[in-house]
């Protein structure tokens, strides 16, 4: 289950389901497929999570890459993955092909320097342009990428026939955190009376992923008592902690600026 990512859910569905299970509807209205869809937002919102829900969802192959794994130091390497990751996609299909952190490869030109390293990773870039616009949208394969930086990433790469669709995950608000506690707390032993809605209201701007994180946490509290159920005072406990991991985080960045 993913929890506080409604509207988003409907958006993907649109996008990557919609054609796969129903690419009649499209052919009917004579409109072309979309090929792919931009997930961004910052770490721990869901981009990941959702991408391999709507692959289960749509029994499609799910295939992973992570933009770093494509920046490569030989000449022409990370071009030949870009491709072999395109032939695996048709071979397997229905697919979906996830490539995480794909600022890696696919920021401006002008946020590159001039190195050889750089101009190989835009021969990588270039390669994956080539393929977003070679393969039919009809063939059951779908592209997702995601990025936490959408401000670096090159304007070609976002063009409409390549990236269809921009969908934000922004950091869940307090209805949302909510949803993914009840979600993860769901099979915890809890005490009577835990007001899930005062621990959410207390998160602040934790993502999705620090959110299951705590409810991990209280757990681990009443594991070290040895007691039977999990108490309001475990989560306070475990959102205390969280909280403060993220102002010395923040702290310590502030120290390397200033």
């Amino acid at each position: 289950m993913v929890g506080g990512l409604d509207k988003q859910i409907k958006e993907i569905k649109e996008v990557i389901e919609l054609p796969v299970k129903h690419p009649e509807l499209f052919e009917s209205l004579g409109i072309a497929q979309p090929k792919g869809v931009l997930l961004y937002g910052p770490p721990g919102t869901g981009k990941t999570l959702l991408a391999r829900a709507v692959a289960h969802h749509t029994d499609c192959k799910f295939i992973r890459v992570s933009g770093s794994e494509l920046v490569q130091k030989y000449i022409g390497e990370g071009s030949r993955m870009v491709r072999e990751l395109f032939v695996m996609a048709r071979e397997h299909a229905p697919s979906i092909i996830f490539m995480d952190e794909i600022d890696s490869i696919g920021s401006s030109r002008g946020e590159s320097g001039s190195g050889g390293g750089d101009s190989e990773v835009q021969r990588t870039m270039l390669e994956l342009l080539n393929q977003l616009d070679g393969f039919e949208s009809t063939k059951n394969i779908k592209v997702i990428m995601a990025t936490n930086r959408i401000d670096i990433l090159d304007s070609a790469l976002l063009r409409p026939g390549r990236i269809d669709r921009k969908i934000e995950f922004p950091p869940p608000g307090p209805e949302a955190r909510v949803a993914i506690l009840r979600i993860h707390s769901r099979k915890m032993s809890l005490q009577r009376g835990i007001n899930l809605r005062a621990l959410a209201e207390k998160m602040g701007q934790c993502s999705g992923a620090e959110v299951r994180g705590i409810c991990t946490e209280a757990g681990m509290y009443a594991l070290r008592e040895r007691r039977q159920h999990v108490t309001q005072e475990d989560f306070e406990f475990a959102v205390a902690k969280v909280l403060k991991k993220n102002q010395e985080g923040n702290t310590s960045v502030n120290k390397l600026f200033s």
